[in-house]
């Protein structure tokens, strides 16, 4: 069977000929690229979104190919209607958006993807975001190893944080991450509720109101609709206790950025934890650099060397079902 093996820097071209080889054997035929992502940013290419590279070069790597296993790789219709072989896109993300999947159903061309290969990751980061900020780690780090400062001050009572453990946390989404998130929060003694109405009763509470009421920390986890662009805005703001905080991890768009810096600026939150943005990167007059006990990372929540492997994995047992015949384990398209 001939595969593509498109990796990047992140999730190696040679993680996915590994995991390739241990499904096919002898029977895998693997031709290797590998994408400029992390390196050069990904963006749109042609239809697609959240690309890596360009459709020429995939055109060409996937002359006479059967399977194509990638992350990044952008699998236009023009990259489709050139390569009339392909007969599966697997791709080692939780969602396919680099794939024009309308297009590649046209042409019998089945697409998988790899739900929760960055769950665990997500969950653990998003608590030690939460400890960062609650305990002011990066700010008293970087007095301490930048200007030599002792920083007694910290230990005034108002310049200290909360504890985790009795500390009501609300979580928005209790899916894979919100719900990996709520486990690990029970281990450091927190009061946990989650808000989610897709799950059977709309999790802990139906109410996303009452849960801002109550919540000391709120930590976002639900996936980006149409409908909840900026779901957190000022009125959801003011209604957490004075003092509160809020950590993203899940996506920007989800937290008014701009009602977010006021109630910071207010003193209204004690501080927020970002992983993601609602631009990405965030331009640099964005007000969030200055605004007072921000803890910001570049996107990273998903980042570790556990995901890149789980990744390969996953996409290359699709490769290995497609091969013996097998249902596809995660496909949008088996019809």
């Amino acid at each position: 069977m001939r595969v593509l093996a498109a990796g990047d820097r992140f999730v190696l071209p040679s993680l996915l000929e590994d995991a390739l080889r241990a499904e096919l054997g002898a029977a895998a035929d693997i031709r290797r690229l590998e994408l400029p992502w992390p390196v050069v940013p990904f963006g749109p290419v042609a239809e697609v979104d959240e690309a890596s590279g360009d459709e020429d070069t995939m055109i060409e790597a996937l002359d006479g190919v059967d399977a194509c296993v990638t992350q990044m790789a952008p699998i236009t219709r023009k990259v489709l209607e050139n390569a009339p072989g392909l007969r599966l896109v697997a791709v080692a993300r939780g969602g396919p958006v680099n794939v024009d999947v309308r297009a590649a159903t046209e042409r019998g061309v089945r697409v998988c993807y790899a739900p929760g290969r960055n769950a665990t990751a997500t969950a653990e980061y998003t608590v030690g975001l939460m400890l960062a900020v609650l305990r002011r780690i990066p700010r008293t780090h970087a007095a301490l190893a930048g200007e030599r400062a002792w920083g007694g001050e910290y230990y005034a009572y108002e310049a200290t944080g909360l504890e985790l453990e009795g500390t009501p946390v609300g979580l928005v989404g209790g899916g894979a991450v919100g719900g990996r998130v709520a486990r690990i929060l029970a281990g450091f003694g927190a009061d946990v509720q989650v808000y989610d109405p897709y799950l059977p009763g709309g999790g802990d509470t139906a109410n996303l109101d009452d849960l801002l009421r109550r919540s000391r920390v709120l930590s976002l986890h639900a996936r980006l609709t149409p409908d909840n662009h900026g779901m957190i805005g000022a009125r959801e703001l003011a209604l957490m206790p004075p003092g509160s905080v809020v950590i993203n991890c899940a996506r920007g768009p989800l937290l008014d950025e701009e009602a977010l810096c006021d109630a910071l600026e207010s003193g209204h939150l004690f501080g927020a934890g970002l992983d993601t943005f609602a631009v990405e990167p965030p331009p640099a007059g964005s007000r969030l650099f200055a605004a007072p006990g921000v803890v910001m990372t570049p996107h990273l929540g998903g980042a570790s060397r556990t995901v890149a492997h789980r990744a390969a994995g996953i996409v290359a047992a699709e490769v290995g079902r497609l091969h013996r015949g097998e249902p596809l384990a995660h496909c949008l398209n088996p019809a």
